[in-house]
């Protein structure tokens, strides 16, 4: 017997509820619940669907991410395309794909866009708990939009969708951190700041810290390891150097988030891992997830357009990782709507299954969710598959019911209703009506 082929480490299997796994990741009926609220939370903002190819030039990401950046470095999934000798990257994050869409079909000529996209991205690092090497991202852009009214909007975005899954920053689930990083020039100036401090306190750095001494010193300050934190702590504060246009920019995001009555922590820290951030930036974290505690971060990118050979444009946008934010929703056990069907369709024998079909056809026309038996089995075994698959009624396909034109109606989840039966030619007004007690708002759901 052949040894069975397996997945990528590091890349995993989105399976059904109740299919047995071997690591306790989200299931499908989660994964469908979260992007039901996406949609509804994005339609609510203004926000429009796109989709880009999850093949993209590697050069697109050593532009826009910085060549010196841990994922261009290090963690970038990159290829040659045997054909015509192209160097191809399956993307590592979604907003610079999104930005060579705009300039490449010229797509904010009538104006700004609120735009969201979601799909699977691709890092080349130690898989470990709610960090995988093919990941699944929720990315959303305000492009050409210049204000801080915008970067506020997305923040208050971010948790409405909170709420929608059941999260409160106020109940210690999310939190919220923000920090300014100015414009170039001010960035600059903190550079050679930074640069002044590591050089005086060389000894206390590690490998990776020199390194990154003389061509990405922002980047020491995201730097985990403990024995440097007191060096981090001391170092020159980005926001000292912020002239009058960043600091009131930063100040009307503030503002407009304190009257929103949404709690925030300024974090001098914070710089994201991307290049090409200017001004605001932010980040959700979690504690319900050890070390990797960061659900979601963005912040504005002005200059990414012009980086990429585009006309100048401001954007905004952040991305939330689905994986690690599913996982909390497991944590911290949030009931996620039911998934099961409302109908399910015992057929006792194969002679029935013809008509019971195309009977079926007319109930789900109505928009009924409708499992038929598959399979041979008798009555009490389709009986214990109708009530574990969570039905709310049973429709009975006997050749004495068919005889006679009719189906019969068993309630599953009400043992006092009686089991009656209804004509075939009804079946359709019965799912409607069905539909109609299911409806959200309605008091019979």
């Amino acid at each position: 017997m052949k040894e069975p082929v397996r997945a990528v480490k590091g890349m995993n299997d989105i399976l059904p509820a109740g299919v047995p796994r071997k690591e306790a990741l989200p299931d499908s009926a989660l994964w469908q619940w979260f992007e039901a609220c996406v949609r509804d939370v994005m339609t609510r903002y203004g926000y429009q669907n796109l989709l880009t190819p999850i093949v993209e030039p590697t050069a697109l990401f050593v532009r826009s991410l910085g060549a010196v950046t841990d994922i261009v470095e290090k963690e970038m999934y990159s290829f040659t395309d045997e054909m015509n000798g192209d160097r191809l990257t399956l993307r590592p994050e979604a907003t610079a794909g999104i930005v060579r869409a705009m300039i490449e079909h010229n797509a904010l000529y009538n104006g700004p866009l609120r735009l969201w996209t979601m799909g699977p991205m691709f890092r080349h690092e130690r898989p470990q708990r709610g960090r995988y090497r093919q990941f699944h991202q929720l990315d959303v852009e305000a492009l050409g939009c210049a204000g801080p009214d915008v970067d506020a909007e997305q923040i208050l975005l971010v948790r409405a969708l909170w709420r929608a899954l059941g999260l409160r920053e106020e109940d210690g689930h999310v939190r919220l951190e923000l920090n300014s990083l100015g414009q170039p020039d001010e960035r600059q100036a903190h550079r050679d700041a930074l640069v002044a401090h590591f050089t005086r306190h060389a000894d206390g750095l590690d490998d990776d810290a020199r390194r990154r001494l003389q061509t990405n010193p922002l980047r020491i300050l995201d730097s985990k390891n403990p024995a440097m934190q007191p060096m981090l702590e001391a170092a020159p504060s980005l926001i000292d150097f912020l002239g009058g246009h960043s600091l009131a920019h930063f100040d009307a995001v503030r503002a407009t988030l304190d009257a929103a009555g949404l709690a925030y922590r300024i974090n001098p820290r914070l710089v994201r891992g991307m290049d090409y951030y200017n001004l605001t930036v932010f980040e959700w974290t979690t504690d319900r997830l050890g070390a990797q505690g960061t659900v979601c971060g963005g912040g504005r990118y002005d200059g990414l357009f012009e980086q990429l050979g585009g006309k100048p444009q401001p954007a905004v946008g952040f991305g939330l990782g689905i994986e690690r934010l599913l996982l909390v929703l497991q944590v911290l056990a949030v009931p996620v709507p039911s998934q099961a069907p409302a109908v399910y369709a015992v057929v006792p024998t194969a002679a029935a299954k013809v008509r019971a079909i195309a009977a079926l056809e007319d109930v789900r026309a109505h928009g009924i969710a409708v499992v038929m038996h598959a399979g041979d089995a008798g009555m009490k075994a389709q009986f214990r598959k109708a009530d574990a698959s969570g039905a709310r009624y049973a429709l009975v396909f006997g050749d004495d019911e068919l005889g006679r034109g009719e189906v019969a109606v068993k309630a599953l989840r009400d043992s006092a209703a009686p089991q009656r039966t209804i004509a075939l030619a009804e079946l359709g007004a019965w799912a409607q009506a069905l539909a109609a007690d299911s409806a959200p708002g309605s008091t019979a759901a």
